[in-house]
């Protein structure tokens, strides 16, 4: 039994989290120094498998805290009926969406399958617990009429820099960190054709192809880049690229002015969904750097705004 423990509440958000006790906290540092060491993950999702794990031991502490034992968080008092309650708290309590949910629980099985590998649990408690079902809707995209106030947004408020970035994403659905590490050897332009060579998610190298649009503005953009810098939007603060949030900043100043509320991955989802419509399934998920087509399937859905357009065709006024 642990002595001198605070009392824990079981209310609250994922934002207000009590204090983990010793024991908790040993246990995530070591499970950290694992994912810092031993896995190649980028420092985002870092973040969010650590922020993950503090939230559910803190949430099992309270639980458990007054009961007969008042145990601490530690890898073999865990169960399965106990992460099924919590995937239960997730959306019951906190009301978070299924996403937000499955990926709460792919952090937790990483976890538990670690600590099974390390010798600190007897089971992988977290093997038979089922993700949520998610309904499959087609992402959140631009409409057309969106899309040109954003554009005229850029064209009438920013410089040729801004404009190069928007347009760009625009018609290469690019990740907003594939669009800030873009380096000038990656390109290859001509009248006729274009190339991008792309770093994407764990690392994977491809080719986007650039249109016309995508050329022309690049044309003019580059040559006010500095000979000095690599990158092809390097930051104005510091040497190398400009940072994903200065470009989320940029696209939302932007976006706001056209009375908007987008994000920069809204561009992305709006190449794919045009895309979609024009090309195979296989060659765009190439573009975008997809692993599996059901991925890229998702941009063949028709979006709420596209069944409200089919079933008004049948209404009687």
């Amino acid at each position: 039994m642990a002595d001198n423990k605070p009392r824990r509440s079981t209310s609250g958000s994922r934002r207000q989290l009590n204090p983990l006790s010793s024991v908790a906290a040993a246990v995530l540092t070591r499970f950290e120094q694992h994912l810092r060491e031993v896995e190649d993950l980028s420092s985002s999702t870092l973040r969010a498998y650590l922020a993950d794990l503090n939230h559910f031991a803190s949430w099992c502490e309270a639980q458990w805290s007054g009961s007969a034992d008042d145990l601490d968080f530690a890898p073999e008092q865990l169960t399965t009926p106990l992460l099924t309650r919590y995937r239960s708290h997730l959306q019951q309590a906190l009301n978070l969406k299924p996403a937000s949910v499955n990926r709460a629980l792919v952090s937790l099985k990483r976890f538990c399958a670690w600590a099974e590998q390390a010798g600190l649990a007897p089971r992988n408690v977290a093997r038979a617990v089922r993700f949520v079902r998610l309904e499959t809707a087609a992402p959140r995209g631009l409409t057309e009429q969106e899309e040109d106030a954003l554009v005229r947004s850029v064209h009438q408020h920013g410089g040729l820099r801004d404009v190069t970035i928007i347009v760009l994403m625009l018609h290469t659905g690019l990740r907003a960190a594939e669009t800030c590490r873009i380096q000038r050897r990656d390109l290859t332009l001509s009248k006729r054709s274009g190339n991008l060579t792309v770093t994407g998610k764990g690392n994977k190298v491809r080719d986007v192809p650039l249109n016309a649009t995508a050329r022309e503005v690049l044309g003019r953009y580059l040559p006010s880049v500095q000979a000095t810098s690599s990158y092809v939007f390097p930051s104005d603060r510091q040497r190398g690229p400009i940072s994903t949030r200065a470009l989320d900043h940029l696209i939302r100043k932007y976006a706001h002015l056209a009375k908007l509320v987008i994000s920069p991955h809204d561009l992305r989802h709006r190449f794919g969904y045009v895309m979609a419509q024009q090309v195979p399934l296989h060659r765009l998920a190439q573009i975008m750097g997809h692993d599996s087509l059901d991925t890229t399937a998702r941009y063949t859905r028709a979006t709420q705004r596209d069944l409200q357009a089919e079933v008004e065709k049948i209404a009687w006024q």
